[in-house]
């Protein structure tokens, strides 16, 4: 019911060849392809050799990272986009709500996220993509609650979040807040900081993450037991150093095995 992979990101020094073997090498099973650096918004030529480097490894694409940002970025900026999540045989695209958080956006800004979210959701459905905020601060989706007043003001079944634990949350908290969106999360992105942005080994904070599986599985077992995988990505290793992936997947495994 879980698939483990990773954010190419996490490895953004690296080309999209080294990050497919130290994955494949750790034992993981996808990745999510950055379009910052390893397959740039619109280069479809990248996105289909790292497509074909990705299944040829035995790994698979997990979804597309995307910086588009609904309501803020161009609007002609998602086709590009689109075109290079459908090149990489993506079939979800994680896009950001907004560049404001929930407090600091006028109702003309949520709006315009709100609208610029179905229409590219439309355009994705057309391609057969899924669409998925970034839980991330500073945005519509900077807080659980709030998350949830996005999605059902979007109002559609293609359109969900990711999770991940917010910055100098306490566990019972965060936890709180990934119960109250259920069966609304896509992913997961799996790392672990504190105090604020300081890089910890997933080890530091074995019980939030053991905790976050249990609820996790059950959610999706509520849901269907049928349905695809709940994609589990490590995102932000110590040091954004290769030589830790192995350790990090290996700790991943083993709170995922709940």
């Amino acid at each position: 019911m879980t698939r483990l992979g990773i954010c190419s990101v996490t490895l953004r020094r690296l080309d999209p060849d080294r990050v497919i073997a130290a994955v494949a090498g750790a034992g993981l099973e996808c990745v999510e392809w950055g379009g910052d650096v390893h397959v740039p918004h619109g280069d479809e030529v990248t996105a289909r050799r790292v497509r074909d480097a990705t299944l040829d490894a035995g790994l698979a694409v997990a979804s597309y990272g995307s910086y588009y940002r609904a309501g803020h970025s161009d609007p002609d900026e998602f086709d590009a986009v689109l075109r290079s999540a459908v090149a990489l045989g993506a079939p979800r695209i994680r896009i950001w709500a907004g560049a404001t958080g929930t407090e600091e956006t006028p109702p003309e800004g949520r709006r315009a996220v709100v609208e610029d979210t179905r229409r590219a959701a439309a355009l994705a459905a057309d391609a057969g993509v899924e669409l998925a905020y970034e839980f991330h601060r500073n945005t519509l989706t900077d807080g659980a609650d709030h998350t949830l007043r996005l999605l059902d003001e979007v109002d559609r079944t293609d359109v969900a979040t990711y999770w991940q634990p917010p910055v100098d949350m306490p566990d019972a908290e965060a936890l709180k807040g990934l119960d109250a969106l259920g069966d609304r999360i896509a992913a997961v992105h799996a790392f672990s900081w504190w105090p604020g942005t300081t890089r910890l080994p997933l080890t530091a904070r074995a019980p939030l993450w053991r905790n976050a599986f249990e609820r996790l599985l059950a959610h999706r077992s509520e849901v269907s037991a049928d349905g695809p995988p709940l994609d589990v990505l490590l995102e932000f290793v110590p040091e954004d150093e290769e030589r830790l992936l192995p350790r990090e997947a290996a700790t991943l495994r083993a709170l995922a095995d709940v």
